[in-house]
């Protein structure tokens, strides 16, 4: 059984561009605290913060649920909202379903699941049609 040194929570607003990326900076302060090297931190914050933009992006609200254990990080993201048709379509670089409120803040590029996959060991999404979607992402610290 793998011993947790860390659990955090955060909950996500939907729309709340302003407080979005606080769980990725608050995630990385408790990485470099522990000493986990900036590269494999780098990996946690990209991946935690494409996730969270997501989130307020595209679902009515969420919560990002993290555990720390000794040689890896799991960060689970799961929302309430409208689902993803089409896993494989959304994961395709460039497709995006934001709306141009988003776009105009300059986001929605369509980069958010690929860039989440790229930054991850193991990389696990599931969603269902008005219900929600769920990541889950572990990333090992060596």
């Amino acid at each position: 059984m793998k011993e947790e040194l860390i659990k955090l929570h955060y909950d996500v607003v939907s729309g709340d561009y302003l407080k979005a990326g606080e769980s990725s900076s608050n995630i990385k302060k408790a990485l470099m605290q522990l000493g986990i090297k900036s590269d494999i931190i780098k990996r946690v914050c990209v991946a935690c913060y494409e996730a969270e933009i997501n989130v307020v992006i595209h679902s009515y609200g969420g919560c990002i649920d993290v555990t720390i254990y000794e040689e890896e990080i799991e960060i689970v993201v799961s929302d309430e909202g409208p689902g993803i048709e089409d896993i494989d379509l959304a994961m395709t670089e460039g497709y995006s379903t934001a709306p141009e409120t988003a776009r105009d803040m300059g986001f929605g590029a369509g980069m958010g699941l690929p860039n989440i996959k790229k930054n991850c060991d193991i990389f696990g999404i599931k969603s269902i049609i008005s219900k929600g979607t769920e990541i889950k992402m572990i990333i090992y610290f060596e």
